[in-house]
C-alpha cells in the first residue's frame, strides 16, 4: 500500500455514511435537530474508525471545546496509511430531518492529506455550481443574469427553462428577483446546499444551476462532487457579519475575495465522496423501513475516474441489532 490513497475508498466510506443516516433516521420529523445530529455523528465516528486511513478532520462539526466528536483536527480511522484529509457533514440538513422534509443527507468527502481547502475564520461563501455541459460558461464576476444567458446558451436552451436552486434566505432576496426577472425558475429551499450543488452536476434532478451564499464546509464537501462529475463550481467568501469579515480581511488580506473553483478547494484527484438520503428527495431516497429490513441509498464518487455508483443496500435489522453498538 502506497501513501497515496490508490484504491477505492468511496465504497469503504459508504459504510460510514450509512450508518449516519441509519442512526439519523429514527429522528426524522421528530423535530429534534440536536439528537438526529448528534445520533449520526456518534453512529459515522464509529464506523470511520474502523477504515484503514491515516485521517484528520479538516471540515468538521467545529472545534474540539464545541464539538467532542469528528472536530476540525481529530484524527480518525485506524492510523495505518494513506494519509489523508477527511470532510464530513453526518446531517446535511438538520432541520430538514427534524421537519420531515426532503433532501436530508449523510455526507463524507476526503482527499490525499494537505490537499483540502481550510476555510479558516470563514464561514459562508457565494457559490455557482452547473454541470458538465455549462462547465465553460459561468463567471462569477458576473452578474446573475449574464451567467444564466450563458448557460442556457450552454445547454441549448431558452433562460425560461432554467431553474436554478437557492437557498430560501433574507439574504437572497435581491438574488431571487434577479433571477426571475431572466423568466428563469427558482427552486426555493430552505438548507442543503451540497444536496443543490449535486442536483445542479447530475442529470435528471430538475436542477440546472446552483447559486447564492452558504457554508464555507459544505462548499469543500460540494467540491469533490463537482470534481468527480465534471461539473464547475466557482465560489468566494461572503462574510454575513462585520466580524466575519474583520477576521476574514486579518486572516487572508488583499486577496480575501479571489474566486476559487473546485480544483482550489481540492487539490488532489485521489478525491473520493459518498452521500446516503436520510429523507427522501429529488437527489436519493431516505431511509425506508420494510419488513424487518432497512433500506439505504446511497451515491459514491471517485474522482481520479469519475465513476459515479448509487448503492442501494438492504440491512437486516435483527443481525445489526445483535453486532452493533448503534441503535439502529
Amino acid at each position: 500500500m502506497s501513501d497515496r490513497p490508490e484504491r477505492n475508498l468511496a465504497l469503504e466510506l459508504v459504510r460510514v455514511t450509512e450508518a449516519a443516516a441509519l442512526a439519523a433516521a429514527h429522528y426524522m420529523g421528530t423535530g429534534d435537530k440536536e439528537g438526529g445530529d448528534r445520533a449520526a455523528v456518534n453512529a459515522m465516528r464509529l464506523i470511520l474508525g474502523t477504515v484503514e486511513m491515516d485521517g484528520v478532520i479538516v471540515i468538521g462539526e467545529g472545534e474540539k471545546d464545541q464539538a467532542p466528536m469528528l472536530y476540525n483536527g481529530e484524527r480518525v480511522g485506524n492510523g495505518r496509511p494513506p494519509a489523508v484529509d477527511v470532510a464530513v457533514d453526518p446531517v446535511e440538513g438538520t432541520r430538514l430531518l427534524a421537519l420531515g422534509r426532503p433532501n436530508a443527507l449523510s455526507v463524507i468527502a476526503l482527499a490525499e492529506r494537505w490537499s483540502m481547502w481550510n476555510p479558516g475564520p470563514s464561514f459562508y461563501m457565494e457559490k455557482l455550481v452547473v454541470g458538465k455541459q455549462a462547465r465553460e460558461a459561468i463567471d462569477l464576476r458576473l452578474g446573475p443574469a449574464e451567467n444564466l444567458h450563458r448557460i442556457a446558451e450552454a445547454l441549448g436552451k431558452p433562460v425560461r427553462n432554467l431553474t436554478v436552486f437557492v437557498l430560501d434566505k433574507p439574504r437572497h432576496e435581491a438574488l431571487i428577483r434577479e433571477i426571475r426577472a431572466t423568466g428563469a425558475r427558482v427552486s426555493l429551499q430552505t438548507d442543503g446546499d451540497v444536496a443543490g450543488a449535486l442536483m445542479a452536476c447530475l442529470p435528471g434532478t430538475g436542477i440546472d444551476v446552483l447559486m447564492g451564499v452558504g457554508g464555507t464546509p459544505e462548499g469543500v464537501l460540494a467540491a469533490t462532487a463537482v470534481k468527480a462529475t465534471g461539473s464547475a463550481m466557482q465560489c468566494r467568501r461572503a462574510p454575513q457579519s462585520e466580524a466575519e469579515r474583520a477576521r476574514v480581511l486579518a486572516a487572508c488580506g488583499e486577496t480575501w475575495d479571489e474566486i476559487l473553483t473546485q480544483d482550489d478547494l481540492v487539490r488532489s484527484e485521489d478525491a473520493f465522496f459518498a452521500a446516503t438520503g436520510i429523507t427522501a428527495g429529488a437527489l436519493l431516497q431516505g431511509v425506508r423501513y420494510e419488513d424487518g429490513v432497512i433500506i439505504t441509498h446511497s451515491l459514491v464518487m471517485r474522482v481520479k475516474t469519475g465513476t459515479i455508483r448509487y448503492i442501494k443496500a438492504i440491512h437486516q435489522m435483527d443481525k445489526l441489532a445483535r453486532i452493533s453498538s448503534i441503535p439502529y
